[in-house]
């Protein structure tokens, strides 16, 4: 997970993960609404590489990438893996399938000829048939004993080997040599119908072997590798990771010579970039807008949107911006939207959002087109919302199931209101020094549902059912969620100031209250941007068939008239949230998010009170730990939502030291009937009926309202003008052997091919 300026979003140890979670019963014909004949749709914006037919690029030259940090390991397997960690596995180690431009697994022709299954009774057998050229760097093939030896590493039997997940391969029975040496027959002690997310990456067996070669043989350097390029050192004085031609490599022989990996932070990207030291890089919006001024974007992804980078700037240039023009003069964005989306949590731990019907309340006052239109129209990208927490509009398992909770509709929010006991206007008690409104207890752990203590399971990234644990992921200003320093406090907005131009009050303490006045304007500097019309609504604004029993209040319940003029009141105290965002510069949009979607709620009686936290103890201190009501934050999307999801939307269980085991499901919110959807559907072997039981547990999450997913993240990429097949990525993996730069006077040529 990660927090950012769009959305803070869970980092994973490998490329592809996502989570998952629900609550409440739901009748499941909401699905019958889904006439088209594939609800999964097309991506919203196509990946933007600027591509090129390899006879295009010259041979040779050296790629400057910016990364985030440079890999405290290089075993994705274990807890410490990063995004660099997995993009020096891509462009150095076999994968059996890689993702297309619709994040959908495909066989990669380099390394396999043929997988599929050949056998379901007594038990299912998958044949792999591997590309007869496939060699280890050290010129051993590719074989059986490499795939054996990495299901014994990761099959969770042994715990000498500190493994960050085991899904899938706990449920391996057996690998054996098939007819040849060519032939790896691997059998099932369970179904398993996410078998294509197995052995991507393949390590060697002198890597998986034993748990001393597994915990550190892998950490620091690969010795073998098996891939268009090769890892030839780590330079941590110069922060950089060099990646060379393998002169083994069978494929098409790589364009370029070397990749360097900088590790060079989000701010200071556009400084390297204009000073000349990087070739590719993914920036913020800021940075995308000073390099969109210098040279107009030229026409982006059939799938985006017309609008100009950041909008339209018909200003003479000032200084500043003349001399961008000069120094960025080289280069473009590149843009597309990432694998991944940015939701709202609802701590569903206890006070007022342990109430289903005031967590549906808070989904039905949202406008998410509103939201999305905030964040990505002025990219020019696609300002759709999401309409699934399990997958992406184009992925096999998409389908817009937002209908489960209803669109965005002031009065039946105010009605769930009323129906819980939250009276407009109530009595309230006076508070007494330190003592809380009816938010989060900001107690040092997080509580379950049952009131136990709650306790992260992420000590070795593995989930009590083996499944393996996600991390957020860098954010959409690239910051990390990092671990907190040791006395490292929250910054309470307490005392300081409010954003500037935001619609929020200080309380007699100081907290920076949403929903106190009746100003309406954006928070982060944007005085008086108008925010939203009372009564606009967006998606079906009731179920007239198919509905979610509970998802709306009682037949008959009052709603009170217009908007809450004063805070709505329970016991004596007054609905207020805690909305803990990150304070750093980089998540200046996240926070603009949060202060609109203060003033929503503020429109049906519910007052938010926003704590900023440092960017560092955003996440551990706060999302993990449960010491928040309401916050932003990101999850990748999977190609394999019945594995990668489940840990995220399990139901909390009692640990045997009496906390709270809640895995990866920070909100705390679980049904048993999602936990059964999700076991089906992992372990039905008919691709159809498995895509379907997806869709039923997505529609139950969005019923129980623990989370609501607002937007799919932006993704901006600088490049240089003449680097062909890199940039804005998107869903699909990227071919390193094509990368590289253009032939002097060739263009991109629309799409990449083969010499």
């Amino acid at each position: 997970m990660s927090h950012d300026g769009t959305g803070t979003r869970p980092s994973r140890a490998v490329m592809r993960s996502v989570a998952f979670l629900t609550a409440g019963g739901l009748a499941m014909t909401v699905l019958s609404g889904c006439s088209d004949p594939d609800p999964a749709g097309k991506p919203l914006a196509e990946q933007d590489i600027a591509p090129a037919a390899r006879a295009e690029i010259a041979d040779g030259g050296t790629l400057r990438w910016a990364v985030d940090a440079l890999p405290e390991t290089l075993n994705t397997f274990q807890s410490d893996a990063d995004a660099t960690t997995t993009r020096i596995a891509q462009a150095t180690l076999p994968s059996m399938f890689r993702l297309d431009g619709n994040g959908r697994p495909e066989r990669n022709p380099d390394f396999l000829e043929s997988a599929k299954i050949v056998e379901t009774e007594p038990k299912q057998v998958i044949l792999y048939k591997l590309n007869q050229q496939a060699v280890w760097s050290d010129g051993r093939e590719i074989g059986a004993a490499d795939f054996a030896a990495q299901w014994r590493a990761l099959s969770g039997k042994d715990s000498a080997y500190w493994t960050a997940r085991n899904a899938g391969y706990d449920r391996i029975e057996k690998i054996e040599r098939g007819k040849g040496d060519l032939e790896v027959r691997v059998t099932f002690a369970r179904p398993y119908a996410d078998w294509r997310s197995l052995f991507s990456p393949l390590y060697p067996k002198e890597v998986m072997g034993t748990p001393d070669t597994f915990n550190d043989g892998a950490r620091k350097k690969l010795k073998i590798s098996a891939g268009p390029f090769t890892l030839k050192k780590i330079d941590r004085k110069d922060d950089e990771v060099l990646l060379t031609r393998n002169p083994r490599w069978w494929g098409q022989r790589a364009k370029l010579h070397e990749i360097v990996l900088r590790a060079v932070p989000r701010a200071e990207r556009a400084a390297e970039l204009a000073a000349g030291r990087l070739d590719l890089a993914e920036i913020d919006p800021a940075a995308a807008r000073r390099i969109a001024l210098a040279a107009p974007l030229r026409a982006a992804s059939p799938g985006a949107s017309g609008t100009p980078l950041m909008g339209p700037d018909h200003r003479r240039k000032t200084p500043g911006q003349r001399r961008d023009a000069t120094a960025f003069k080289g280069f473009e964005v590149r843009k597309s939207l990432e694998p991944a989306y940015t939701q709202l949590a609802l701590n569903g731990a206890d006070g007022p959002l342990a109430d289903e019907r005031v967590r549906r309340a808070v989904a039905r006052a949202l406008d998410r087109e509103e939201l999305a239109k905030l964040v990505l129209a002025p990219l020019g990208l696609p300002a759709e919302p999401v309409g699934s927490h399990l997958a992406l509009s184009g992925q096999a398992a998409y389908a817009d199931n937002s209908g489960a909770i209803g669109g965005q509709d002031t009065k039946e929010a105010q009605a769930l209101l009323a129906d819980a006991g939250w009276v407009e206007g109530g009595p309230v008690k006076e508070k007494k020094k330190g003592e809380k409104a009816a938010g989060a207890e900001g107690k040092k752990a997080g509580k379950g549902e049952d009131g136990e203590k709650a306790r992260n399971t992420e000590k070795d990234g593995t989930g009590e059912d083996g499944e393996r644990a996600k991390k957020p992921e860098k954010g959409e200003d690239g910051g990390q969620a990092k671990k907190p320093e040791k006395g490292e406090e929250e910054e309470s907005e307490k005392g300081g100031k409010a954003d500037k131009g935001s619609d929020a009050a200080r309380g007699d303490d100081g907290t920076y209250v949403v929903g106190e006045d009746n100003k309406a304007g954006a928070g982060d500097g944007r005085p008086g941007e108008h925010l939203a019309q009372d009564g606009k609504q967006y998606g079906s604004s009731q179920l007239q068939q198919g509905g979610a029993p509970g998802a709306y209040a009682p037949q008959g319940t009052a709603a009170p008239a217009g908007a809450a003029a004063r805070p709505l009141a329970k016991d004596g105290k007054a609905l207020v949230l805690r909305f803990v965002v990150p304070s750093g510069e980089g998540s200046r949009t996240l926070r603009t998010v949060a202060d609109r979607i203060g003033v929503m709620l503020e429109r049906i009686g519910i007052r938010t009170e926003v704590t900023k936290v440092s960017d560092e103890s955003y996440f551990k201190d706060h999302i993990a730990s449960g010491q928040y009501d309401l916050a932003l934050y990101s999850w990748p999307a999977s190609a394999f939502p019945a594995t990668d999801a489940r840990p995220i939307y399990a139901k909390p269980v009692p640990a045997a030291d009496g906390s709270l085991n809640v895995e990866q499901n920070y909100t705390r919110v679980g049904t048993d009937q999602v936990d059964q959807l999700f076991d089906q559907a992992v372990s039905t072997l008919d691709e159809s009926e498995s895509r379907s039981l997806i869709r039923k547990a997505d529609s139950r999450i969005w019923a129980a309202a623990g989370s609501i997913p607002l937007y799919q993240r932006p993704q901006l990429t600088a490049a240089r003008k003449n680097v062909a097949n890199a940039g804005a990525f998107g869903f699909e993996t990227p071919v390193y052997e094509d990368m590289g730069f253009l032939k002097k006077g060739a263009k991109p040529s629309g799409s990449a091919s083969a010499e």
